[in-house]
């Protein structure tokens, strides 16, 4: 595919922040050129018509397939997904790199209900295919080896059987989602118009939440009571986006008959609700191991008689805080990436030279970091808020990680390219430790280890303890809301019961503080995705203590972890690694090297 030679900037994008260099910003002409571009007239077309032909030339007729026939089926429908994907892909990142520009708005909404319009004859396809009798489905695999590969995919869909609708429900719910996405679009753009102002200076919510990490106590006050003040202002609408998300939700799983509101999730994770439930409880109970320990060491550090919410995130009084600007922060990551295998080096490279990232921070940009897989005929994009503190090359790292795992599963295609959640965030984190045990090693002093460790702490106290009380957060949420409408208190309420729990008894909590789950986006796009982060970690711990324990040989059983995209369960994956996450242990063995950590950090205190 030609590449352009540089990044075509958009028209409404800065020209870099100070001091951290030339941000790159996204090139999506690989996608299409434009929202006139005549290939995406021509996608919307085929689109069309395709769907119309799959419905009339399959529906009512999957059970009279034999093997060729079903797998001519199953690749048509995949490229229908992929043109689909390709479509949405465009209008979404575009529509993130503005989400305050209307027409941008407008365009993703368009694209979004003529898709939906076009595919809701396409409903019959997984209904009547977890109709199909077992032992049929058996026999066309054993008959037709590439109709085999897709054996995961079916499995996945056919999990849902107990819990379809009929044909007739299925298609307007199928329908009614863009409803559903129109509360996410409210929420995106509430969150990316908010303004706040600290000492003077208007700032977007990624500015602000930044301020939380600086070294100057006063301004992270200043800030943390600024945001306290704007979700407050605009709690209302907040509120009204989870109740009524949770209330569709319940209304879907009652009518599914899905025993919990986790149950969904779980399915669409290929993940035993019981793993689920050993993760959450065994770091749950490593709280005062963890999370209470090291904020007891931290409010030591800072000279400080008791925590406060804004000391969470706070540098220590002897970090450097020089900003790390955007050239020193890819050369880090991908020393790390190379170090580990030079296989990684040369996936990452090319997003650095052909603007397949979008790093600056910019008004009415979405807020946040990601990695968008897009379609497996493309490539993926990655979207970071860069401001060059040392958080943002580890999340440059996880997002990169992102990528290199999404480059790899590609050969998949695109049915089986796609990573259950539990998996999703095993190359990311692996990413971010790579590059931590780089920066590590160089090290100058006792004094830089020691930062740089209580930095990798509290980052793995981020992705592990602050999630798993987001989940806990989540559960209570959709349980309550079960019982009826949720006033802004009530939330409020839920989210200070999960919060003083997992922090513990170093801190205090700030009048405002309550409202602060307002601005968590996977709690409206994507219930009970955090728990993915914690599932991660322990697993990528795990992992990198095998590879510690044996490098011989690990690189390539790493690659095909990450190649393997959706097409294996979890406990196939890491079985050559020895590894087995439906071992209750085995979250210990993950939760004991942050241990460690707190453990080396507390050694040198005394």
């Amino acid at each position: 595919m030609f590449q352009l030679p540089f990044p075509v900037r958009d028209a409404n994008a800065g020209s870099g922040t100070k001091d951290l260099g030339d941000l790159p910003e996204w090139d999506l002409s690989d996608l299409y050129s434009g929202e006139d571009a005549p290939e995406l007239a021509a996608d919307l077309a085929w689109l069309e018509t395709e769907c119309a032909a799959f419905a009339a030339d399959y529906e009512g007729k999957l059970h009279t397939l034999d093997a060729d026939g079903f797998l001519t089926c199953v690749h048509r429908n995949e490229a229908i997904s992929t043109k689909a994907g390709r479509i949405m892909s465009f209008a979404g990142l575009r529509y993130y790199q503005l989400t305050v520009d209307g027409g941008r708005a407008k365009f993703m909404s368009d694209c979004q209900e003529k898709i939906t319009n076009f595919t809701t004859p396409l409903v019959f396809f997984t209904l009547e295919l977890n109709r199909l009798d077992d032992d049929k489905l058996t026999a066309m695999f054993a008959e037709n080896a590439e109709l085999a590969r897709y054996k995961p995919v079916f499995d996945r869909i056919r999990a849902m059987k107990p819990y379809q609708l009929s044909d007739e429900m299925e298609k307007f719910l199928h329908d009614l989602g863009v409803v559903g996405d129109a509360w996410e679009k409210l929420f995106d753009e509430t969150i990316a118009g908010l303004e706040f102002v600290v000492d003077g200076e208007e700032l977007t919510i990624e500015g602000t939440l930044n301020l939380l990490t600086e070294q100057d106590r006063s301004k992270r006050e200043a800030a943390a009571h600024e945001l306290a003040h704007v979700f407050g202002e605009n709690i209302k609408t907040f509120a009204r986006v989870h109740n009524t998300q949770a209330k569709e939700k319940e209304v879907i799983d009652r009518w599914r008959k899905m025993p919990t509101a986790q149950t969904g999730r779980h399915l669409s994770n290929d993940v035993e609700p019981e793993v689920v439930e050993a993760l959450r409880n065994a770091v749950v109970a490593a709280y005062p191991r963890l999370s209470h320990r090291y904020y007891e060491l931290k409010r030591k550090w800072l000279g400080l008689d008791r925590m406060q919410v804004w000391d969470r995130n706070a540098p220590l009084p002897m970090e450097d805080t020089k900003t790390v600007g955007w050239t020193a922060a890819r050369d880090i990551v991908m020393e790390a990436y190379n170090a580990f295998d030079p296989r990684m080096g040369d996936i990452a490279q090319p997003f650095f030279d052909r603007g397949w990232i979008d790093a600056g921070v910019k008004p009415g940009k979405a807020p946040g970091a990601f990695a968008h897989p897009t379609v497996t005929e493309v490539h993926p994009y990655v979207m970071l808020n860069y401001l060059g503190k040392p958080r943002d090359v580890m999340t440059l790292a996880h997002e990169l990680g992102h990528g290199v795992h999404q480059v790899l599963a590609a050969d998949q295609g695109e049915m089986l390219s796609s990573t259950p959640l539990t998996l999703a965030e095993t190359a990311s984190v692996f990413g971010e430790m790579l590059t931590f045990r780089k920066m590590l090693e160089k090290a100058k002093s006792p004094a830089e280890r020691k930062v740089m460790l209580a930095g990798k702490v509290e980052d793995m106290i981020n992705t592990v303890v602050r999630q798993i009380a987001f989940y806990d957060f989540e559960c209570k949420l959709h349980a309550a809301r079960r019982q009826g409408e949720l006033t802004p208190e009530d939330i409020n309420d839920l989210w200070m019961s999960v919060q003083a729990e997992s922090l513990g008894p170093s801190f205090d909590f700030m009048e405002g503080y309550e409202t602060f789950w307002a601005y968590i986006p996977h709690f409206v796009h994507s219930p009970f995705y955090v728990y993915a982060y914690a599932f991660g970690d322990g697993l990528v711990n795990a992992l990198y203590a095998a590879y510690e324990a044996a490098p011989d040989g690990f690189q390539d059983k790493y690659f095909d972890l990450l190649k393997a995209g959706g097409s294996k369960h979890h406990k196939e994956l890491l079985a050559p690694f020895g590894l087995d996450a439906t071992d209750p242990s085995f979250w210990d063995k993950g939760l004991s090297m942050i241990e460690g950590f707190i453990d080396e950090l507390e050694a040198m205190e005394e």
